[in-house]
């Protein structure tokens, strides 16, 4: 509508402008000079209004482009104020302004909301470049370091060195607990990073929190637990013990009053016995406790998961034939790899499949699958499932707690050990029982997040090299 108004009043002034031409040209032929000239002065005032006009559009759409360049969204240009033809264009201007104005009050709305969400939040979050320097850091932060201010992350270097070196060493997705000292007292941080990319800037977001209570309760019920499981294990061997010793006690005090019978050289002979088992029992208890609890450092090597099966299959082949159990296994991909200790693993898988043909003692047609795949997330998960008898749901919450066992002859470390391997190589043991039904051990292993070349110190931004000062 706009362009409509305007391409009429221009059209006017051309039709103004080519008669008046024709007509001063025509009062020239007839020697009508006195008309031609008066013809000729309209003229001149014709392309001075011309150009007026066409120029007085250009400068307000000059004004309008500079104000958008400046983003200077404030001005307003009033309809009102000019003429008819210049209304409509001032109108439009008025319009985009506005556009503007909301959708930078709707940014600055949304910015401000997660400015007060990250400000709010106990956890510490630092943001910075590749140069360490800071784009933003929130008061946790500062309050948890006890730091003023923070403008490089690079001075962290001579106020916790500790916790520098966990920033440069630190893996996305892979989060690491740190202890230090602030002030006068101790804290354990729970340090993870993440990298991000702006406008063609690598960013690395930094979250510390505060997790010394949490690992304190956690370690509090650890304990708890465990001398539970301590106490029950060893007053299962002590009270006989101490039962024993009183009988034979008596048994010595009457044989000091009267002749010795052979039946009573029996019960004593019996009751030594039985103490020397209980006593071994209870050593043997103390040697599982003493190698559960000094579990070795995983010596990580490139592992292909369809060996590692085969090789678990092999193993324990014998034994699964011996029971008509019918092993599958699957790989997907076949060439899929891992990086681990492939000694533990093996210990891990062993002692899952052994319990899954415990599982399977009872059952008509056993079977047991041993299943390994990629995830979307590059996660690679093994499975070890069965179909036996599955996990009372009562049990099923107890079994990961160390010599927990409903078997009479079990150690109740096996699955214990398990987790904690993979804890070692910050993975998870997941359980899905249904009884009756069978039971799936999964291992979930997390993604090897390096690219080819990339080591782990350069994955934040930071090279390891700067925290010693040394060049590799």
């Amino acid at each position: 509508m706009i362009f409509n108004s305007l391409d009429v009043r221009l059209l006017g002034r051309l039709v103004l402008l080519v008669a008046t031409l024709a007509g001063g040209g025509y009062a020239a032929q007839h020697h009508a000079y006195g008309l031609a000239l008066g013809a000729l002065v309209l003229l001149l005032v014709l392309i001075l209004d011309l150009a007026r006009y066409l120029t007085r559009g250009h400068k307000a759409l000059a004004d309008f482009t500079l104000a958008v360049k400046y983003r200077d969204f404030s001005r307003q240009y009033p309809a009102q104020a000019v003429p008819a033809s210049q209304r409509p264009l001032h109108e439009a201007f008025n319009q985009v302004n506005a556009t503007f104005r909301e959708l930078r009050a709707e940014r600055e709305g949304q910015f401000q909301y997660l400015q007060t969400i990250l400000t709010l939040l106990d956890t510490g979050i630092v943001s910075y470049d590749v140069a360490g320097t800071v784009a933003w850091v929130n008061e946790a932060f500062k309050q948890t370091l006890q730091l003023p201010y923070l403008k490089n992350i690079r001075a962290l270097q001579a106020r916790q060195p500790v916790l520098y070196e966990a920033i440069c060493r630190a893996v996305p997705g892979q989060p690491v607990v740190v202890k230090l000292t602030v002030g006068p007292q101790t804290v354990q941080l729970l340090v993870s990073a993440t990298q991000f990319k702006l406008r063609g800037e690598t960013f690395t977001l930094l979250a510390c929190k505060n997790v010394s209570q949490t690992l304190a309760d956690t370690e509090t019920a650890a304990w708890q637990q465990l001398l539970r499981v301590m106490t029950h294990e060893i007053m299962n061997s002590v009270a006989p013990i101490a039962s024993l010793a009183d009988s034979l006690g008596r048994h010595v005090q009457r044989a000091r009053q009267q002749e010795v019978p052979g039946e009573l050289l029996d019960d004593v002979g019996t009751g030594i016995h039985i103490i020397q088992q209980r006593s071994e029992g209870l050593l043997r208890f103390t040697q599982v406790y003493r190698d559960f609890s000094t579990l070795a450092t995983p010596q990580r090597t490139t592992l292909h998961v369809l060996e590692l099966l085969q090789a678990t299959r092999q193993l324990l082949a014998e034994q699964l034939a011996a029971q008509g159990i019918t092993v599958t296994f699957s790989v997907r991909p076949a060439h899929l790899t891992l990086h681990a200790d492939g000694h533990l693993l093996e210990q891990v898988l062993i002692n899952l499949v052994l319990n899954a043909a415990q599982a399977l003692a009872q059952i008509s047609d056993p079977h047991l699958s041993l299943l390994a795949w990629s995830d979307e997330q590059e996660r690679v998960i093994i499975e070890v499932k069965d179909n036996g008898s599955g996990i009372p749901a009562d049990v099923l919450d107890n079994i990961f707690i160390p010599f927990f066992t409903t078997r009479p002859n079990g150690s109740g470390i096996g699955l214990s050990l398990a987790k904690q391997i993979m804890q070692l190589h910050q993975g998870s043991i997941q359980v899905h029982s249904v009884e009756g039904a069978g039971s799936a051990f999964q291992l979930w292993f997390p993604p090897r997040l390096l690219a080819r070349g990339q080591t782990e110190n350069e994955i934040v931004g930071l090279p390891i090299n700067q925290v010693s000062g040394k060049r590799e």
